[in-house]
């Protein structure tokens, strides 16, 4: 996948790739996609995808290896760097390519302990895809891509069977918010149904899930939904003032015994 940049962001991402390359343990880097959208745009962020196949140096020689930057932190576990660039908000994050293999070979058997990656979805797999490759040291980013374009129907049935099951446990905690009038459980119970619901249909596409900001633009497009998913999909995310909670909920069980039913 490549995306548009402008000039100034792929100027600051090969900076950043030049540094953090020169270690030795370092596989591939990837571009995300948030780099794409507008500076000015208050999602964009110019977001590096760093794989490892060996450690990964401590946070403060990374520091002193970033080009010049302001507001450093790193995530409690070390494997996410934040800071500002001038303006520009950077995110650099690490992940293991043994831990990357490991979820790969979890998918493709596709057998008793696909459990393991259900909380964490697909969407670690969608960041291989989509992920603009920016640094290769071997060939491993486009075989493991190669390799997970096979997964089986088996697969993703049982993961659609994953979200759909969480889908209806969502919205059995919406309606139950809405008899007790706890408007913090349905405002969780609400944003987990319609996040499950849509990942089901994503399943159901073979398609692996976007991040949450690509939700809403991305299942527009899928080819397999169900008939009136949109119009309901549309009513359900307009805000309370215009429809109250006891009409989104008879929405969300069309919407849920549609996606049961497809």
């Amino acid at each position: 996948m490549k995306y548009t940049m402008k000039p100034k962001v792929r100027e600051l991402a090969d900076r950043f790739v030049q540094a953090v390359s020169a270690w030795d343990a370092v596989e591939c880097i990837c571009l995300n996609e948030a780099a794409a959208n507008d500076t000015l745009d208050p999602y964009f962020a110019l977001i590096l995808d760093v794989y490892l196949s060996g450690d990964l140096p401590p946070a403060q020689e990374r520091m002193l290896a970033y080009p010049e930057h302001s507001v450093f932190e790193t995530s409690p576990n070390g494997n996410k760097d934040r800071f500002m660039v001038g303006e520009l908000p950077v995110r650099i994050e690490y992940k293991a390519v043994a831990r990357i293999e490991e979820l790969a070979a979890i998918a493709l058997r596709a057998g008793s302990d696909l459990w393991k990656i259900r909380d964490s979805g697909t969407y670690v797999f969608y960041r291989l895809a989509q992920g603009q490759p920016l640094f290769k040291r071997t060939d491993w980013l486009p075989g493991i891509n190669a390799r997970l374009s096979l997964l089986s129907d088996e697969f993703w049935v049982r993961m659609r069977a994953f979200y759909q099951s969480t889908m209806d446990h969502f919205l059995t905690d919406l309606g139950a918010s809405i008899v007790q009038n706890d408007s913090f459980h349905y405002l969780v119970s609400a944003s987990g149904f319609i996040k499950y619901a849509c990942a089901a249909l994503f399943m159901e596409n073979g398609e692996f899930e976007p991040s949450h900001r690509g939700y809403y633009t991305q299942v527009h497009t899928l080819k397999t939904i169900p008939d009136d998913f949109i119009g309901r999909f549309e009513s359900f995310l307009r805000p309370d003032s215009e429809l109250p909670p006891e009409r989104k909920y008879e929405i969300a069980k069309l919407i849920g015994r549609s996606i049961v039913g497809l």
